[in-house]
Formats: structure tokens, sequence, C-alpha cells
């Protein structure tokens, strides 16, 4: 994964909206259909966790609104949007991904205005400054935006249809499942109580990384001889990696964010990571994981000062 730095400052506030539909992820979503349509903006909601857009259009001779989900205020904003970029009145073309049980609710890809389009997260901020460490502000960059072309879709290993989008696309892609994975997939339900996002307890370790293309990292060096603190926009998490030598506790003394010790190996900052809670759905598609998970992370800085190899 290329990540690239920026310089934006972290938002850690916790916001409370009127309820909607409430995701905060893809859950109940069909992420591997995308529907277009044109109509005419109703509402555009700046606000936290989510944007919304209502889209008004025609179906089979009817007016329909579509409620129309995107990213928090600071990602859009990071992106070029604003509270002033749809205002009631505007016709503009949708593609969204849509709710899997018809309703007219759906995530937002793209929206074009006035010959124009406004993308939700396929455009990287510009860099602002070169950077001599890990220190500072990071966000990764889509392959699309970048010097190279997007790869094409990966093959899913169960055999089904690649996934072209989305944060749980990427596990769908690369995790081999059990026989009892699979069967833990198939009786969950994102939108019980069994998803812990559900109560606000977010994804653990290698989330962050994953969500990193919305959402910022920033690496503290400051105590590096004793710690280094590395912190996510995503649920406002903040993780201590432990550079003084120590090893993991116990097992039986589990986190969250699981116990994370680190050392360098050269210029590469090498993290382990041990001692996780159980989570019912650590990788958004039901598959569980708990204190027998070890995550190794691999951070260096490339020679452009721009960007950062990452890996786990």
């Amino acid at each position: 994964m290329n990540i690239i730095r920026n310089t934006a400052a972290i938002a850690a506030a916790l916001i409370i909206a009127p309820p909607v539909l409430a995701h905060h992820s893809e859950a109940g979503m069909d992420m591997e259909s995308v529907i277009v349509f044109e109509g005419t903006v109703k509402e555009f909601a700046w606000r936290n966790p989510h944007v919304y857009v209502i889209v008004e259009t025609e179906q089979s001779g009817e007016p329909v609104e579509w409620e129309l989900q995107m990213g928090p205020t600071n990602i859009l904003s990071r992106r070029g949007w604003s509270r002033d970029s749809l205002l009631p009145g505007d016709p503009v073309a949708v593609r969204a991904n849509p709710m899997e049980d018809g309703r007219p609710y759906g995530i937002l890809r793209s929206i074009d205005k006035e010959g124009f389009a406004l993308a939700g997260f396929t455009q990287a901020p510009a860099v602002t400054s070169r950077a001599t460490s890990l220190a500072g502000k990071w966000t990764a960059q889509r392959p699309e935006s970048g010097p190279a072309p997007a790869p094409a879709p990966a093959p899913r290993p169960d055999g089904a249809p690649p996934c072209t989008s989305g944060f749980d696309c990427f596990f769908l892609a690369n995790l081999v499942l059990t026989d009892a994975g699979k069967a833990a997939a198939e009786s969950y339900d994102p939108l019980s109580a069994d998803n812990p996002e559900a109560t606000c307890v977010g994804r653990p370790t290698p989330s962050a990384l994953v969500s990193a293309r919305g959402y910022l990292l920033e690496f503290d060096l400051s105590d590096a001889q004793e710690k280094i603190l590395i912190r996510s926009e995503w649920f406002s998490e903040e993780r201590t990696i432990w550079m003084d030598g120590r090893t993991h506790p116990d097992a039986s003394e589990t986190l969250v964010t699981g116990h994370s010790i680190g050392h360098w190996e050269g210029d590469t900052l090498v993290v382990d990571t041990r001692n996780f809670d159980d989570h019912r759905s650590p990788y958004q598609i039901g598959v569980p994981s708990g204190s027998q998970k070890h995550v190794v992370e691999r951070y260096r800085l490339n020679d452009d000062g721009i960007s950062m190899q990452a890996e786990f």
C-alpha cells in the first residue's frame, strides 16, 4: 500500500446526529451493484458522522426520494467538498451502491452536477510538505489516482465475482476462510446487535490502515525511545507501540486494539500486535477474530519524502 503525507488536522470530536439509517459501514448494502439515475437535489445535509444528499427522481412514473450516504465532513473537505457543493434544485446524475432490500437508500460513489463530477473518495488530497521520518499525518492513495493504472479486481477465494469497492472488498478478496469461518460469515447479521459497531466498538488492526484511504493516520514519534503513538480518525483510535524492549503481557490480558511492541530494522518500523479482545466482525464480513490473532506491520518512508510503504 502506498500512503502519502497530508498536513490536515485530525478531528477527534464525537458529534451526535439525528438518526437516519446510521450504517457507519457497508452493512446491508449491495456493494457489487451500481445504480445510475438522474434527479434533483432536495436536501444536502453537511454533518457528521456522515454527509447525506437526498435526490428526487422518477421511477415507474412516480417520484422517489433517494437518501445517499457519503463520508464525514473532514474527509470530504480534504477532497474539495463544502456545505455549498450541492444546493436544493440542482440537477444531478448519480452513481451509488443500493440497499440489498430495495429501499431507496445508497452509498454515493459519484455525482455529476452541471457538467463536472464530484467524487467522494477517489481523488487524493494535495501533498503539502515532504517528510524526513514517519512522523506526521498520512492518507492512503487509491491506485487509480496514482501514477500506475488501477489493478484489475482480485478474484475471490470462494469463486464469487470480484468485489470492486468498499472496505469489505479488500478482505473478501484476500481472506481464505476455513469451514468455521464460512459458517460464521453466513450466520452473521450486520444489522443486528451482534455487530460491534452498533455499540460504537471499532474494528481492530489492521482496520485503520485499510481505512486510511479516507481516514488520516498520524504517527507521533515525539517519545520514540519509549513508545510511538499511531492515531486514526477511524473511531478516533489511538494505539501505543511500545519501543522500550518490553514483551507482550500474559495472553489473559486483552485489549480492543491489542498490545503492540515495536522495533527498527534499519529504516523500517516493525510492529508486532497480539492480545486482542474477541471481535465478532473485524473485517466487516462476519468472520470473527480473538485473542489468538497476531498482526505484524512494517512501515518505511520512501525516498521521495511524500509516501511510505505499509504492509501487514
